[in-house]
């Protein structure tokens, strides 16, 4: 397990919480021990003390682990409370409606992107991105929007965290060509994804701003390259942009809180 183990029993327990969640599924406890990287007796205790908190559910039928739903209610709170699509709502329906694609709004979670609220196209495209899914941030529009506005410590912390898989031939993959991007998108105020995560998908990122130019998150447009030319992505930045000044105005209002990023 590839995480971070300076918080101690809490940073490892919570470790064992987030590889439990990965799987998507209930997973075996033989199946967690290669990737957990911790003594069978010691990730035995922490799945424990996870299910004992309702962190973790676990089936004695089956013998799974799975997340319990005490973390339901918690998400509901955080939902809530630290993001942003509870005030982005009115704003991205209204974008939605307005331009007939399909629209996102993500944030950054520990250098990945998390989506957390979008709006499908009038005629909707299969695509990765869905409200809840965790996505590459080197490779997306709205992942390269946000970590172009990040402050350098932590940006170079999530260019660290970036995979630079080749997910088509027209993928970022090294650090220094995604650092390039980066000025190029801070210049011009967006990002876009040609066709870097998945083929004949593109869209046109912005990210969301402070009034003191903290990163937020980011609101995207997102079309087919058989559907949209260049040039009718492109004239959505200022349509985008504008949602997304709403938004950032919006959060301020509610002193939209400070997230690890």
């Amino acid at each position: 397990m590839d995480r971070e183990t300076s918080d101690g029993t809490v940073g490892r327990t919570l470790a064992v919480l987030d590889l439990v969640a990965e799987y998507g599924r209930p997973v075996r406890f033989a199946e967690i021990l290669p990737r957990a990287g911790l003594p069978k007796a010691t990730l035995y205790r922490f799945l424990q003390v996870l299910a004992h908190q309702d962190m973790l559910v676990f089936d004695e039928d089956r013998q799974t682990y799975a997340p319990g739903m005490r973390l339901v209610r918690l998400a509901h709170s955080a939902w809530a409370q630290s993001s942003l699509a509870p005030l982005a709502k009115d704003i991205i329906d209204a974008l939605a409606a307005r331009i007939g694609q399909t629209v996102h709004l993500a944030q950054l979670d520990n250098g990945a992107v998390l989506y957390v609220d979008k709006r499908n196209a009038q005629k909707p495209v299969e695509m990765f991105s869905q409200s809840g899914k965790i996505g590459p941030a080197y490779c997306t529009g709205v992942g390269k929007a946000m970590l172009a506005h990040l402050p350098e410590d932590r940006l170079a912390q999530a260019i660290a965290r970036q995979s630079f898989h080749g997910h088509t031939p027209n993928t970022i993959t090294t650090p220094e060509a995604l650092r390039a991007e980066l000025g190029v998108i801070r210049e011009r105020g967006f990002a876009l994804d040609d066709e870097e995560h998945e083929a004949g998908i593109a869209c046109i990122a912005v990210p969301i701003l402070s009034a003191s130019g903290r990163m937020l998150g980011a609101i995207s447009v997102t079309t087919t390259t058989a559907t949209t030319s260049r040039d009718e992505l492109l004239s959505l930045a200022g349509p985008v942009s504008d949602a997304s000044a709403a938004i950032a105005a919006a959060a301020e209002a509610w002193r939209f809180p400070e997230t690890k990023q």
